[in-house]
């Protein structure tokens, strides 16, 4: 770990309409904008659902605000390189990583993951993780603001690009994590399968107990022997209200780094 990546640092100039948020481990502030991007719960649970090394080289594709390459760095002393297309989203991500000190262990590329491959070779890293675009073109309305619509719309890069690039970045034997929709699972599969990711762990996440799932997180093993995990249900919110769970409690504001396989009942921290 570098020397500096613990010290304080001045308040980053920000542009017109940003502002800098608390990241919920409380070690770590982000720059994010309403116009632009703010993370959600999704990244949270994919950063802390990914299996990712200790040391080694990590990739994040469709970074956005550099949310996920923060939180993973909670959890290990590897290199992360995230890769986001939109130039304003990866500016913002380049300066959150210079506030809060970690330039030696977080990188950020404006680039097409689907030339990727090409511009940093093949099987370069151990881990991918990847909160695509859920929405494929002509699923609803994604007119008005650019850079929300290229994060939920399929209009920069399709599911199968998404796949194809995080096959072709990792090792084999390494992990490919993503987050994405139930509704389009069996897409996710078949794609995977196809690239040689053969799927090991898949939780889905439910808002509350008696509801379908909204969220699904899986992880792959390029090149791994068919052996799927379908781990216990995450439950977002208790009862009828708006009380999160203990679970999601733990790992959302950083008490624990890790989703535990086990679920709730399991109390060894992550």
């Amino acid at each position: 770990m570098n020397e500096n990546d613990n010290m304080a640092f001045e308040k980053p100039s920000l542009l017109e309409g940003e502002r800098l948020d608390d990241l919920l481990t409380h070690e770590y502030k982000i720059i994010q904008s309403r116009e632009v991007f703010s993370f959600s719960l999704d990244a949270v649970l994919l950063a802390r659902f990914a299996g990712i090394p200790k040391k080694g080289r990590i990739l994040d594709l469709c970074t956005g605000n550099g949310v996920i390459p923060l939180l993973m760095a909670t959890r290990t002393d590897a290199h992360i390189e995230g890769v986001e297309l939109q130039p304003r989203l990866a500016d913002m991500a380049r300066r959150s990583v210079v506030y809060n000190g970690l330039a030696s262990r977080i990188a950020i590329r404006e680039a097409d993951l689907k030339t990727l491959p090409a511009l940093i070779g093949s099987e370069a890293f151990d881990a991918v993780t990847v909160n695509p675009p859920y929405k494929p073109v002509g699923s609803g309305e994604h007119k008005g603001n650019i850079h929300q619509a290229l994060a939920r719309h399929e209009i920069g890069c399709t599911l199968e690009d998404v796949v194809s690039a995080a096959a072709r970045s990792v090792r084999e034997g390494g992990r490919v994590s993503m987050v994405h929709r139930p509704s389009r699972l069996a897409e996710i599969l078949d794609a995977m399968q196809r690239h040689r990711l053969e799927p090991k762990r898949m939780r889905f996440v439910h808002s509350r107990a008696d509801a379908e799932a909204n969220m699904v997180l899986i992880e792959a093993s390029l090149g791994g022997r068919p052996e799927l995990r379908l781990l216990p249900p995450l439950i977002v919110y208790e009862g009828a209200g708006r009380t999160y769970t203990a679970e999601l409690l733990d790992v959302f504001y950083g008490r624990k780094k890790e989703l535990n396989d086990t679920g709730p009942s399991d109390k060894m921290e992550g």
